[in-house]
């Protein structure tokens, strides 16, 4: 009489293999990195006597302050774009939008040969207007 010796059934596991899962999240997480610089168009720049708040703000559509090569401003809301505006009035309009709705962004678009200092004029401007922080309006890198 041959007495066979019966193995132990093996439980089956439900774990899931979630290392195939961790290799795509890392692969996406790198593209993302990657990609992420190349999409921001604009640069920060704080003011120096401004406490620094973000500038990023879905809500309010951001004033857009525009310097063409020879130094005359416009002003993307408050009447014709198209008309040049004096430091004056723009800072007057800027306040009186920043005063409704504070959390509104200013940003700065500047042709390439705009001198710099007209530039900084502008943005001491817009300080004195009550706007916090300025953003400087770019392109992004092979745009052209």
């Amino acid at each position: 009489m041959a007495i066979f010796a019966r193995k132990p059934r093996r439980r089956f596991m439900a774990d899931i293999n979630v290392v195939p899962y961790i290799d795509v999240m890392l692969v996406l997480l790198i593209v993302f990195m990657v990609t992420t610089p190349l999409l921001m168009q604009g640069v920060k720049v704080d003011l120096p006597q401004a406490p620094a708040e973000a500038v990023e703000d879905t809500d309010n559509e951001p004033l857009i302050v525009s310097v063409k090569p020879d130094g005359s401003l416009y002003l993307s809301v408050g009447g014709d774009p198209e008309e040049a505006k004096s430091l004056e009035a723009i800072q007057e309009l800027v306040s009186r939008v920043l005063a409704e709705k504070p959390q509104t962004p200013v940003m700065v678009w500047g042709d390439r040969q705009v001198d710099y200092g007209t530039v900084v004029v502008l943005m001491a401007g817009l300080q004195a207007a009550g706007a916090a922080n300025v953003g400087l309006i770019t392109e992004p890198p092979g745009a052209r």
